[in-house]
């Protein structure tokens, strides 16, 4: 194994890499420093002006969903375990259905900037946007420091950086980075950033999935028939990661559990919709973004069999980043220098931005939510808000690099810690979004014991399962997989919590409403109703 890791530590050359690296970030600069001139309110910041069309939401969307867990998370998964790694192609595409047919017209009609915007409409005001903005914030940094660790592993493997010093500089460089995208470029600047970061990341998947289809004649069936003679008959077969014991069988309900529901309570997706002029935008927006992200997961199939057939597991994991290093290595093993440097550059802009969206979400929640509705109650001075949403972001992305700083020198799979924030986003926002939606009698408690009962809950069980300790220890790298080593203090035997925080959520957010004696407010209930179906009393697009 030692002689594996040799070999890969210098794959590619690191400085055809670093020159794309390099072209992508002074792009991006370019675009984000042009988008920041017409921020000149709080919708500007927040929503874009509510001036982006449909076909470049969709792209957005897209280029949001499709994170580094889906491009070298879910690749390497595959590679490594077959068929059960594609479950999570599978997990992701579904889960748009739920986003589409439930919360995707509703939430535009309904909301101004934020998650909370909805939750609060018909409840008392100030405990349920804080509650909603806390969980806004957890979700985001679940995400933020996946997306974190993947950019180190990224780096790691093509710039051949070693040591743990030496990887943690890469993640505080690439936060400092997100945290000027979102300082600067607002809503605007990030969305176009989306915008070229899907079309490269697309491309680049087309790339190299007509690559190894091509040499194996174009037919699908020898794909796998190569990735069974490299990594055994098991890759074809389910149940090779999540067979092994009742226990991993329990961990797949709730993963699928996770990973269906927790799509349409992701707060940086949400906040999507409210950058297009129409509610039928909104629909029209999630519509392309449907078809791109599936034929994306199709391609990952390809791509993550056609890694475990020309590069192979043992070699995967034992290179630098481990399982998430799939991707890359196939390009290298495909095209040399040139087209794993491409592909570097497509996986680094595609983290790029994603975790410039979690963070301009995660800091508008607090500044919208939290300082000018709860602690100002209003009454905030001009740019106050966009100020303090500034100083939030550059908050956040401190402690998502610390974090994912931890992450990365586990070795997690980010397609796995992508999977607990869709837990807490399904347990904490999607049973107080659906019962606030579709629910009359739903009341201020339900609300506020479905949020915090999801969040507590599902967060707890994540401390204390094997994800933070007393994982077994990996023989392909001589580590535990839990984010602590040395340490056993779990005892939920789950790596994923939605199969007892989802159920539980929703259960308290009807407890605690057929408990309390408040009374719905059948008016705004009213209210709610018709504008969330009709889009009366939406806000409008920004004239520039």
């Amino acid at each position: 194994m030692a002689d594996v890791l040799a070999a890969e530590e210098t794959v590619g050359n690191p400085g055809i890499n670093i020159a794309i690296f390099g072209v992508f970030v002074l792009i991006t600069l370019y675009i984000t420093f042009r988008a920041s001139r017409t921020n000149r309110s709080a919708t500007d910041y927040y929503a874009a002006g509510r001036t982006i069309s449909a076909t470049q939401n969709g792209l957005a969307i897209s280029g949001d969903y499709l994170s580094a867990a889906s491009f070298l998370g879910i690749a390497g998964a595959i590679a490594v375990f077959g068929y059960d790694g594609f479950l999570y192609s599978i997990g992701f595409l579904v889960a748009w259905l739920v986003a589409l047919l439930l919360v995707a017209e509703l939430m535009r009609n309904t909301a101004r900037f934020t998650m909370a915007d909805v939750l609060a409409f018909r409840m008392r005001q100030r405990p349920v946007r804080t509650a909603a903005a806390i969980s806004t914030l957890v979700v985001s940094l679940f995400y933020l420091l996946a997306q974190m660790s993947g950019a180190g592993g990224l780096v790691t493997l093509l710039l051949g950086v070693k040591g743990e010093a030496a990887q943690a500089l890469v993640v505080i460089l690439v936060g400092a980075l997100m945290i000027f995208y979102v300082l600067v470029g607002g809503m605007r600047g990030t969305t176009y950033v989306q915008v070229i970061k899907a079309t490269l990341l697309l491309a680049g998947a087309l790339v190299i999935t007509v690559w190894v289809l091509a040499k194996y004649g174009f037919n699908p069936s020898s794909v796998l028939g190569g990735a069974a003679d490299t990594a055994g008959a098991k890759v074809l077969d389910p149940g090779n990661q999540y067979g092994i014991s009742n226990a991993s069988k329990l961990d797949f309900v709730s993963l699928a559990l996770a990973l269906v529901l927790g799509t349409a309570g992701l707060p940086h997706v949400l906040m999507r919709f409210y950058t297009v002029p129409t509610a039928k935008d909104a629909r029209r927006s999630v519509q392309w973004a449907i078809w791109l992200i599936g034929i994306f997961y199709l391609m990952s199939l390809v791509i993550g069999y056609g890694a475990g057939a020309l590069v192979g597991p043992e070699r995967i994991l034992g290179a630098p980043g481990a399982v998430n290093a799939a991707a890359p290595l196939l390009a290298f093993e495909l095209g040399g220098t040139v087209l794993l440097g491409i592909i570097a550059g497509v996986a680094f802009a595609t983290i790029l931005a994603v975790v410039a969206g979690l963070t301009i979400t995660a800091s508008a929640s607090f500044a919208h939510d939290v300082y000018a509705n709860v602690i100002k109650k209003g009454e905030v001075p001009p740019n106050g808000e966009i100020k303090v949403a500034r100083i939030t972001a550059i908050v956040i992305g401190a402690i998502a690099i610390g974090l994912g700083i931890l992450a990365l020198q586990a070795g997690l799979n980010i397609a796995f810690l992508v999977a607990l924030a869709f837990a807490i986003a399904a347990s904490a926002n999607l049973p107080t979004i659906l019962y606030s939606l579709f629910w009359k009698r739903f009341t201020t408690q339900g609300a506020l014991w479905s949020i915090y009962g999801g969040l507590i809950s599902s967060v707890v069980l994540i401390i204390f399962s094997p994800v933070v300790s007393g994982a077994a220890v990996n023989p392909a790298t001589g580590k535990s997989t839990s984010m602590i080593q040395d340490v056993d203090f779990h005892w939920f035997p789950l790596n994923n919590p939605g199969l007892v925080s989802i159920p539980l959520a929703f259960v308290l957010g009807w407890l605690g409403t057929v408990l309390t004696k408040e009374k719905a407010d059948g008016d705004k209930w009213a209210e709610l109703e018709v504008r969330s179906l009709t889009g009366i009393g939406a806000e409008k697009a920004v004239q520039h």
